[in-house]
């Protein structure tokens, strides 16, 4: 027992504060700053590149709902498909941040589960359909949003690790953490991993960009992001405690297989890249 007052322990609470009744928790405010921050770094870089601003104002209502709706339905539809797909009163939930019971009451939930591969799909998407809206070129705004993408994916996660969730697997490194809220084992704070990590991809693709960039509009900055990001989702998972149970049986989990195609997509659009003048 002694040996465990090494370890962190966690049980923080998931509210950062409360406005009356009204409870803001930490996952949220961290979607809040994430999203704040790439906002303020990509009209910096639309400004420098010297974009039109009614042609950039529109980019936060894409992005925005781009990332939630993407996020929501690839957990619902990645990870949890026999519950979603069950009713028409589970599929409602797939849209409305809700509970809903079999004798119709419901309580307010909130958008439990989010995916950040879904996430990053529906961004994809979201940009396609503000290119055709705005007339820029598709590269140019992939890669400038590559470029700060990673400042919201290290919030993001730290919201995670506020709300004891994705947590890792059981070990004994003396950094591990205890999350009070699910046992009382030492853990890998995986979470914690993957934010460090994105947080380098930002000062890379930071650092690149203003040594290179000329590269905006080459599809480099998005091959990077794509392929850093989810490369080290594929080693990060194996610290990690699998999602749901049907992964239990996989040889590579869920989160890993679903990075596998992204980063075929970051090496295809690197490599197109260089040949680019």
């Amino acid at each position: 027992m002694d040996s465990l007052l090494l370890f962190i322990h966690w049980n923080p609470d998931i509210f950062a504060f409360h406005i009356g009744a009204f409870g803001v928790r930490w996952y949220s405010l961290c979607w809040a700053i994430g999203l704040f921050t790439v906002y303020l770094l990509e009209h910096k870089l639309y400004k420098e590149q010297r974009v039109p601003e009614e042609k950039f104002d529109p980019l936060v209502f894409y992005c925005f709902f781009g990332i939630i709706i993407g996020a929501r339905l690839g957990h619902c539809l990645f990870y949890e498909p026999n519950y979603f797909l069950s009713s028409p009163t589970h599929m409602l939930e797939m849209v409305v941040p809700a509970k809903f019971g079999a004798d119709g009451s419901w309580h307010f939930t909130g958008y439990e589960g989010l995916a950040s591969h879904g996430g990053t799909l529906g961004l994809m998407i979201a940009l396609w359909l503000f290119v055709r809206k705005t007339g820029l070129k598709l590269m140019m705004v992939l890669d400038n949003i590559a470029i700060v993408t990673p400042i919201c994916a290290c919030a993001i996660r730290m919201g995670n690790l506020m709300n004891s969730e994705i947590i890792g697997r059981p070990t004994d490194v003396p950094w591990a953490f205890i999350f009070e809220r699910v046992d009382q084992l030492p853990r890998h704070p995986g979470q914690l991993y993957e934010a460090l990590c994105y947080a380098l991809f930002f000062l890379i693709h930071w650092y690149f960009y203003r040594r290179n960039p000329e590269k905006v509009g080459t599809g480099f900055f998005f091959g990077l992001c794509l392929t850093l990001i989810f490369t080290a989702r594929i080693f990060i998972e194996y610290t990690k405690e699998n999602q749901v149970d049907f992964e239990n049986g996989m040889l590579f989990n869920m989160g890993q297989l679903l990075s596998v195609p992204f980063i075929l997509l970051g090496v295809y659009s690197m490599i197109r890249s260089s040949k680019q003048k």
